[in-house]
């Protein structure tokens, strides 16, 4: 069995864009309550995480930008919501969440590159792969994944980190930040045409963005993945792997149109690791993006997870 870190706040739960929004604090609480009655937290090394630091974020967005959100935030302290974008907005709490959403895969990187464990999971909030350079967007204010990723390769000196995301959406944010930054190697798979419509086709060896139609069960999914991912992957031949991890693919979910299921879910989270284990020393970093329907959510953690774990 791997030794995993668990990685949360409840900091991260006072984000709150209102009782309406799908990316809700519940999200996290549903995955906390799903682990604990299939008996996972005990086998999982519990952190709490730590903020980012300013600088760690400006690797990946420009200070001005940095500088923008956190202004926003403390403007947002006196308790009204201010919008920064048509679907996002930021309250009380929001600027502190989105620090330890940033800082837990910074955190994380540290651990597993120290070798006190060997994979883990962010349960974080806000979701970071829409955020792009300098636009926050789709719930998305600072890009987590793509922090956790800068901060392996200037901190560490790793020279080739492998980002994949498998949630519903494209990661336009993780795509925009390294579009021209070969040291990372982004591979999306996601419902396509669909939200965000924005970096579905950047060009580039080290993007691998694979489109998915609508309506598109696992046999599908399996199928382009492997298709596209393995043979790009081995050429890369990545020191680290980190998970956009979205759920938002599950045939439950009300915001996508895909139609996986949690088998689907272990059946990545094998891949990943086999990869890992031949590539990468069993390292893996994997960071919650999207995933709205909160019992499938649930479970796909579980499930998840449970790969992890039992590899």
């Amino acid at each position: 069995m791997k030794q995993i870190g668990y990685f949360t706040h409840s900091d991260c739960m006072i984000h709150d864009m209102g009782h309406m929004h799908p990316e809700s604090p519940m999200r996290l609480q549903a995955i906390d309550i799903r682990l604990q009655a299939d008996g996972l937290m005990l086998d999982l090394t519990p952190f709490e995480a730590l903020p980012a630091e300013h600088e760690w974020i400006a690797r990946a967005h420009p200070h001005d930008y940095v500088h923008e959100i956190e202004q926003i935030g403390y403007d947002a302290i006196n308790g009204d919501l201010i919008p920064v974008d048509g679907d996002t907005s930021m309250g009380p709490g929001s600027l502190r969440a989105a620090l330890l959403a940033a800082g837990a895969g910074c955190q994380a990187v540290d651990r597993v590159m120290a070798g006190d464990i060997q994979r883990a999971f962010c349960a974080t909030r806000p979701p970071g792969h829409h955020a792009e350079k300098s636009l926050a967007m789709g719930f998305c204010l600072f890009n987590n994944i793509a922090v956790a990723a800068l901060h392996a390769i200037e901190q560490h000196g790793l020279s080739r980190v492998a980002i994949i995301d498998f949630d519903v959406h494209n990661g336009n944010g993780t795509v925009d930040i390294f579009k021209d930054d070969e040291r990372v190697m982004v591979c999306s798979s996601f419902q396509h045409p669909f939200y965000p419509n924005r970096h579905f086709d950047t060009p580039g060896e080290h993007l691998i963005l694979t489109p998915i139609n609508a309506g598109s069960d696992g046999t599908v999914f399996r199928s382009k993945v492997e298709k596209d991912f393995l043979p790009a992957l081995d050429a890369f031949k990545p020191e680290l792997i980190l998970i956009s991890a979205g759920f938002d693919a599950h045939t439950k979910d009300p915001l996508g149109e895909l139609n996986l299921v949690e088998d689907d879910y272990r059946w990545i989270t094998t891949l990943i690791n086999d990869v890992a284990n031949r590539l990468s020393q069993s390292r893996i970093v994997s960071i919650l993006e999207g995933g709205y329907h909160l019992e499938a959510l649930g479970r796909s953690v579980c499930a998840h997870i449970e790969m992890m774990l039992n590899d």
